[in-house]
């Protein structure tokens, strides 16, 4: 998938991307032919602060990071809701 960048975004951000993407390849998710067609208005500060922080520069682009992060289970969630109410061995309350 070849994506428009912006050549003096950070490193970091590319990073992220890449693993987002990547995640979403390996669940399958960017299998297929492009039927879907998604069309909206959005404010233009936000489109331009999601610019500067991906260096993607394509609307499609954009959208298709945007729609890969979403779809992705949010690890640290996932992680709170399985040890809610459970401390370590090491752990005492006092009252």
């Amino acid at each position: 998938m070849a994506t428009k960048v912006n050549r003096g975004k950070a490193t970091r951000s590319a990073t992220t991307r890449g693993s987002v993407l990547e995640d979403a390849r390996r669940a399958g998710l960017l299998d297929g032919d492009k039927t879907e067609h998604i069309s909206f208005r959005a404010p233009r500060a936000l489109v331009e602060a999601a610019r500067r922080e991906t260096g993607i520069d394509s609307p499609t682009e954009l959208g298709i990071l945007a729609l890969a992060t979403l779809a992705q289970p949010d690890p640290v969630a996932e992680f709170l809701k399985r040890t809610k109410g459970a401390l370590g061995l090491g752990h005492k309350l006092d009252y």
